[in-house]
């Protein structure tokens, strides 16, 4: 099962879009897939129609029960969406309380990597949601994580975001010996702004190495989406923004990180 981190510093980049976007295209591949939401606004389970306040339980169960994980407890409180294959391991406001209470406890950096080891066959591949703030629900997810895709918004106070998230896994990677992979994804292209050309020659210059060489174009079709609780690719299939997520989508599948086939 490959595994990716969606995630970045800074909220409002596109990061809970990104997840539903390309989860929805990679089902339409046919791929089984594990959404996972750590973020206690759970705007991924609002956004696929799941009210967080009416799950009979969510990620914050497995947190508090993190010693006693198995396959069987876990199952239970992963929720089918409305599109078969796709399934969501909700999140709850309760997420917020993790840090103060049960932060300090040995172990609970790896809770999700632990997690996913245990669906081991059930799904190709689980994309992680994360909170705009570094505690341990992203350390998590960055230790359990292959891959890092960071959207970023083409405006330049997500890409102070972005250099924010990039120094926070520079000092992680460094205290833990190890080297992210990761992917920028610049979100919200708009070409009739001067901002968002401007913005882009900034990360093209500064950070080409790690950069995605195309953009998400700006589409109230995502918007849309959301309304309708589904993924873009099945609200409309053919939108630019879709389109871009494919394109995007193919782009992560070719990475050298993905060196174990999918499928």
């Amino acid at each position: 099962m490959k595994v990716w981190t969606v995630a970045n510093q800074k909220g409002g980049v596109g990061k809970t879009t990104s997840v539903a976007s390309l989860a929805g295209a990679l089902v339409k591949r046919g791929k089984r897939v594990l959404m996972i939401d750590t973020d206690p606004h759970a705007s991924l389970g609002y956004y696929l129609g799941i009210d967080s306040e009416e799950v009979p339980g969510s990620l914050y169960d497995v947190f508090v029960n993190h010693k006693a994980l198995n396959a069987e407890f876990i199952q239970q409180y992963i929720l089918p969406t409305q599109i078969e294959g796709l399934d969501l391991l909700p999140a709850t406001m309760a997420l917020a309380t993790l840090d103060r209470a049960l932060g300090h406890q040995e172990g609970m950096g790896l809770v999700l990597r632990n997690l996913i080891a245990f669906l081991e066959g059930k799904y190709d591949v689980a994309i992680i949601d994360c909170p705009p703030v570094l505690g341990v629900l992203m350390v998590n997810a960055l230790a359990a994580s292959q891959h890092i895709i960071i959207p970023v918004q083409t405006e330049f106070l997500a890409i102070k975001g972005l250099d924010r998230m990039i120094k926070t896994m520079e000092l992680m990677g460094r205290s833990k010996k190890t080297q992210y992979s990761y992917s920028i994804i610049p979100t919200m292209y708009d070409k009739r702004t001067k901002a968002s050309p401007i913005a882009l020659a900034y990360l093209q210059e500064k950070y080409s190495k790690h950069l995605w060489p195309n953009v998400i174009p700006v589409d109230t079709k995502f918007r849309d989406a959301s309304l309708a609780h589904l993924p873009a690719s099945h609200y409309s299939a053919a939108s630019r923004g879709v389109k871009a997520y494919n394109v995007l989508l193919d782009y992560l599948l070719a990475r050298e990180f993905a060196h174990v086939k999918i499928g």
